[in-house]
């Protein structure tokens, strides 16, 4: 807490500067930070100001200047948004305290929805690359109209780079002391002689060795990270009333698992190291049409296909190792073959066309879902098959949505919103397991903005979300355990949002209660306390919960060179009611729900093209799991950039965890060591110290 103090006391002083510093400083010396632009809203290309919601948006410059290669390594720049490993990346996302930790069995079913250009990849984040990325977009709190049943807990949305007509060529390399060694390339421009049609390309390759030693091999990289990604965008206008975008993704990241060690540490004993691995292949299709009637067409079609490799050796060890109680060994194989078609048509009104009294704008969406999962699941024990899996999975969605924005006056706007959605499901698995359950589910908002001036607003939200309900597939889960229902979130939150001090400060800023409804709760048990293969993962409905907190990020442009940015997620997540098989734990808090988060950092940028950012990132300890009071510890990491900047190159060095920080970004509680297999604490240790450097050429 006293970084936590100290820094909100840096970031006061350093306004209280800001706003009284000399007003006769040349023009030159203005700093503007602008306005930010949210495109994953109902209504496109709103300023973030305007929209009723707690949103973060790390702008390009943002991640450029804080991320590397991943998803991963700008995650804690946003407020209240965890991730829990047991993978080689980030896959699973909780916001608020609200999200999946694992790999589910049964009905996939996210709480957090994730968007690449509009492609499902919900509990598949793991593709989530930097390269040639515009901006992504996090929205906290139930999305219950925007996006129904995969955004419970709100979404992540990704937009890359759009086509230009002016042509333009970009290559990026990268090498850093984990083995890393990347390549990425980018082209833009029309398309022929065309002033209509653009096109842009992107492809990058990353390797690395991912930070463990495998005395077992003698190799460090079983839980290396081999990523590529091609993407190919094209912009068409036929005419002036119709627009069209087409996004093509192929995706292919062939990463090692081999993260746990019964020791606890970076050196790993695995004679069968696992694979963490997808390859996708994605198409997203937007066509906006303005017409005659007063309103806009927008249909948005998106598909994906995915295979999911995710493969571990379950015992952490090899035959030398245990010595004594070998043979001790248990794998497991978990192949996936996802299909994901959508069709989502929003008709939106024109300023112009307003109803009641030319008052109000509306909209109103049809969303259309199909998805197909084949999953097989192969686990053995000391090379028998101890269980064996094969399963498939069809659900479709159908949901209609509408929104009303009605102007109480020119600066207050009442918003209200209502989904409903109908979910139909099969199943069918290779032990004779038949069911076909459906659910109805509705959710929607209402929102109160009002804009205090031309710069910043405050607004306040009441909106319901839900999520689907499923079952559990385990054979040694009880049969009265199988199904849950659906879950609802209610979530009242009210903030001010803008510019600040002559645009010089931007800043967010959001108070939240939630009340969680038949929650599902991952958690789980060991039948028998002396066999680990009994340790079993299942899904139920709590009574009720509550998740409540503060949230805030800024940025303060001191003057051109210097800037201060940073963020505070505080959150109390915690069960009103509920019991697991080993007793009751109502008041305790929910799983990777840390009470409080922060980024702090400052940048410099000078005249010349010299470049500096540091960044303290911190996190409070948090449970691991529903199920055992085991926890992390609390950490802070420093992450530092320097470089040079010029008009047509750059070139920066880079640490991450400079100080060499240990902490645990997952954990476990159950007994993996013979011959007395005691309940003990194991933790997948996130990454260490890390070094390298990027170079840039534009042309």
């Amino acid at each position: 807490m006293k970084q936590i103090f100290s820094g909100l006391m840096l970031c006061l002083s350093s306004a209280i500067y800001a706003q009284n510093s000399n007003q006769a400083d040349d023009a030159s010396d203005e700093a503007d930070l602008g306005s930010i632009v949210v495109t994953a809203d109902l209504r496109e290309n709103t300023l973030q100001r305007d929209i009723a919601t707690s949103v973060t948006v790390l702008d390009d410059e943002t991640l450029e200047a804080a991320g590397q290669q991943h998803f991963q390594d700008v995650i804690e720049l946003v407020p209240n948004l965890n991730w829990a490993a047991g993978s080689n990346r980030p896959r699973f996302f909780q916001i608020r305290g609200i999200g999946e930790r694992s790999q589910y069995e049964g009905a996939p079913n996210p709480s957090v929805g994730f968007l690449i250009d509009d492609i499902d990849f919900s509990a598949l984040g793991g593709v989530a690359t930097l390269f040639d990325v515009e901006q992504i977009e996090v929205l906290r709190g139930p999305q219950g109209t925007r996006y129904g049943a995969n955004a419970l807990a709100g979404l992540i949305y990704v937009k890359t780079k759009d086509p230009e007509l002016d042509p333009a060529y970009r290559i990026r390399a990268l090498i850093g002391d984990d083995g890393d060694r990347s390549i990425g390339f980018s082209a833009t421009g029309a398309l022929g002689d065309s002033d209509t049609a653009a096109y842009r390309l992107s492809a990058q390759t990353y390797q690395a060795d991912g930070f463990r030693f495998n005395d077992f091999f003698n190799v460090d990289d079983t839980h290396g990270r081999d990523e590529n990604v091609l993407r190919g965008k094209f912009h068409f206008e036929p005419n002036t009333n119709w627009r069209s975008d087409l996004t093509v993704l192929l995706v292919d990241v062939d990463n090692g698992y081999d993260a746990f060690a019964p020791e606890n540490t970076f050196t790993v004993h695995s004679d069968k190291p696992g694979r963490d691995a997808q390859q996708s292949t994605g198409l997203g299709w937007r066509n906006q049409w303005q017409t005659q009637a007063g309103f806009d067409v927008l249909s948005i079609t998106s598909f994906s296909d995915s295979d999911i490799d995710y493969d571990f050796d379950g015992d952490w060890g090899n035959p030398v190792y245990w010595g004594e109680f070998a043979p001790y060994d248990f794998t497991s194989a978990n192949d996936r073959e996802r299909q994901n078609l959508a069709q989502e048509i929003r008709l939106i009104s024109n300023p112009d066309q307003r109803i009641f009294n030319d008052s109000t704008d509306w909209l109103l969406g049809f969303y259309g879902l199909d998805l197909q999962e084949d999953n097989r699941i192969e686990e053995l024990f000391n090379g028998d098959i101890f269980r064996q899996l094969d399963s498939q999975f069809d659900a479709t969605s159908l949901a209609v949505f509408a929104q009303l924005d009605t102007h109480l006056s020119e600066r207050t706007v009442f918003s209200s919103g209502l989904r409903f959605e109908r979910r139909n499901a099969d199943y069918m698995d290779s032990t004779g397991l038949d069911l076909s359950p459906s659910d109805n589910m509705m959710g929607g908002q209402l929102s109160l903005t009002h804009k205090v001036n031309d710069f910043y607003s405050i607004y306040g939200t009441l909106s319901r979300g839900y999520k689907a309900g499923g079952f559990n597939l385990s054979l040694s889960v009880p049969e009265d355990r199988r199904e849950y229902e659906p879950e609802f979130l209610w979530n009242i939150e009210g903030g001010i949002k803008g510019l600040f001090w002559d645009n010089r400060l931007q800043a967010n800023l959001t108070m939240f209660y939630s009340e969680r409804k038949d929650m599902q709760v991952s958690t789980s048990f060991q039948a028998d306390p002396n066999d680990p293969l009994t340790f079993v993962f299942f899904t139920g409905n709590a009574a009720e919960g509550k998740n409540y907190g503060v949230e805030a990020d800024w940025r303060l442009q001191l003057n051109r060179q210097f800037s201060l940015h940073g963020s505070l997620g505080l959150l109390r997540a915690e069960f009103s009611e509920f019991v697991t098989a080993s007793g009751g734990i109502s008041g305790r808090d929910q799983a990777h729900a840390p009470k409080y988060q922060f980024n702090l950092g400052g940048e410099y940028r000078a005249d010349n093209g010299f470049f500096a950012r540091v960044d303290i990132n911190g996190s409070d300890e948090f449970f691991f799991s529903d199920s055992h009071d085991q926890r992390s510890d609390a950490y802070e990491l420093v992450n530092i950039k320097l470089g040079y900047d010029a008009e047509r190159w750059a070139v920066y060095a880079w640490g991450r965890n400079v100080f060499d920080e240990d902490y645990a970004v997952r954990g476990f509680f159950f007994g993996l060591e013979p011959p007395d297999f005691a309940d003990t604490r194991y933790v997948q240790l996130g990454d260490p110290s890390h070094f390298g450097l990027t170079a840039e050429w534009h042309f």
